[in-house]
Order: structure tokens, then sequence, then C-alpha cells
């Protein structure tokens, strides 16, 4: 008996840094989803290395949006397909659709039209790699890019010690807008993520999946390393593992045994400058503030 090898979604050429997180996160998304799917995907690191003309990647049905309208594109062929299927001239009774966009294309540019797809309640998955920065660009800071790192728009220096804002918090954003389901991941716990793509492209509705996406060029780690920043990042509650299932929150991982923020931050040249400062303690005191009051929220069921 001849066993066919399952076809890949998502196929080889692509030509993002050796040990981006990048491909690991759409290959575990589409892989672990037994559906036709359509996939609209904003301009960022993964189109351009994935998209190079006459080539591409993706061995499935794909738009590439503008930076700004991924959800809004998304928004448009979702309802296009209802709309055909109710007019029976398409014959699939079920195909999923998918939006893949770093933060720059979620965080900000973007979120316009996200949230307008998410108040609309249109039947879509929404994947967000979350690198931190404007990698595609040069790595300037984007509201997703944590206090104190160094980029290109808040650098590192005598008068600064990198961006002075925290990370703005999607996931509370997403879940205002009462959708039926949000949840982080990391691809250092495969199990969790592929888990939660099972469980949330059964769910009717706008559903967000917010993966933590380690970048070796910006970040400034070794390239054999991007693993173990990824498990460092849950260890530490810089990215802690949860879900929010029509408005109930619910932690997916515990950390055994807590790690300092410092340990996360002194794996990423990003982050080196505070540790030389003469104040370096008050800007850890404040980061790891923040991550200790949000872990403390979700413990108690709070977004």
């Amino acid at each position: 008996m001849v066993v066919k090898k399952k076809s890949l979604k998502f196929v080889a050429g692509k030509s993002t840094c050796l040990g981006c997180a990048i491909p690991i996160i759409v290959h575990t998304v589409l892989e672990n989803i037994d559906y036709p799917v359509v996939v609209s995907n904003a301009t960022g690191c993964l189109e351009v290395t994935s998209t190079i003309y006459p080539h591409t990647s993706w061995n499935i049905p794909y738009i590439h949006s503008a930076f700004a309208n991924s959800a809004a594109t998304i928004s448009g062929i979702e309802s296009a397909f209802r709309v055909m299927k109710n007019r029976k001239k398409i014959k699939e009774k079920e195909v999923k659709f998918l939006v893949f966009a770093g933060d720059g294309g979620t965080y900000d540019i973007g979120l316009q039209a996200l949230s307008g797809a998410f108040e609309r309640g249109h039947d879509f998955l929404y994947v967000c790699y979350d690198n931190g920065a404007y990698m595609n660009t040069g790595g300037q800071r984007s509201s997703a890019t944590p206090l104190g790192a160094s980029t290109q728009t808040s650098p590192a220096g005598k008068k600064t010690f990198g961006k002075e804002q925290q990370r703005k918090d999607l996931m509370a954003i997403a879940v205002a807008h009462g959708i039926p389901y949000a949840a982080t991941a990391s691809i250092g716990h495969l199990d969790d993520f592929k888990n939660k793509v099972k469980k949330a492209i059964e769910i009717k509705g706008p559903k967000l999946l917010l993966v933590f996406s380690p970048c070796i060029n910006v970040w400034k780690f070794p390239m054999g390393k991007t693993i173990e920043v990824a498990k460092l990042a849950v260890e530490t509650n810089f990215w802690p593992l949860y879900e929010v299932e029509n408005g109930l929150t619910k932690i997916n991982y515990f950390p055994k045994e807590k790690l300092p923020a410092t340990d996360f931050l002194a794996t990423q040249a990003r982050f080196k400058h505070l540790f030389a400062l003469k104040n370096k303690e008050e800007i850890f005191r404040e980061i790891q503030a923040e991550i200790d009051f949000k872990w403390s929220k979700l413990k108690i069921g709070l977004c």
C-alpha cells in the first residue's frame, strides 16, 4: 500500500534569517488545521521572505494585503464566501480564513482594521507573530517593543535608556471586543501552541493567537538560541501562556520556579546597555513590577 505524504501548505524557498521563528509559527498553524484555508498576509518579514517574485512558499490561496488592512481583507473574503455559499455558487462546505501579521501590522498600523473586524464578528483566526519591532524595515520600535529595548527609533544613549514606554497590552484590547477566543502561544511550547490552533479553528467568530517570535537580527542573540530564548520568556513570565475563552481567563503554564526578568533580558544585546546603567536596579524593578502585576491579574482570572 502506498501512503501519500500530506501536502504541505507552506513549502520550501523562504529567505528568512537562519534561526527565525516565523516559519515555525506558520508551519505550526497551517499543519494543525484540517480544512481548506485562505490566508491574508500583511506586509512584513513573512510576506517579503515568502513571496520573492517569481516564487512563492504558499501552497494555498493567499493574498498579500497592505500593512494596515490584512484584517479588512480577510473580512471581505470571508463575507464573499458566505454570500456565494448561500447562493450555492461554492461547493466547499467549510473554509477557514486566516491572517498572518507582525506586531507592526497588528498593534499599530493594522489595529483599526483589526478592531473593526473583531467588532463585526467575522469568522477568522488572526495570528500575530510578535517580535517586538518593525524588523522588515530595520528594527524600529513598535508599541509591542518592551520597556528599555534599544531600537533604531528608540536608541540607547547618553540621554535615554532605550524605549521609555511599556508594551501595549494587545490581549486586553482584543478581549475587550468580546471575541470568543484569544490566546498567547510560544514556539518554545509547541504542544500548547498546537492545541490552541486546533481549538481556535473550531470556534466560530473572530479569534486571536498572539505568538512570541524571537528575532535573532534585531534582538541580537545567536541563531541557535531561538527556542531557548522563547522558553526563557515563559519561565520568567515575560510571556505568560494563557487563553481567554468567552471572557474566562485560564493560565496554561505555571513556571516551576519563576525566574527574574533579568535572566531573559540578559540573552539579548538589545538590552545590554541596561546592565551598564548606574540606575539599572530602578529600571529592572520597573520591568519586573509590570511583569508581576500582569501575572497577579492572570492568577485571579483577569486579562
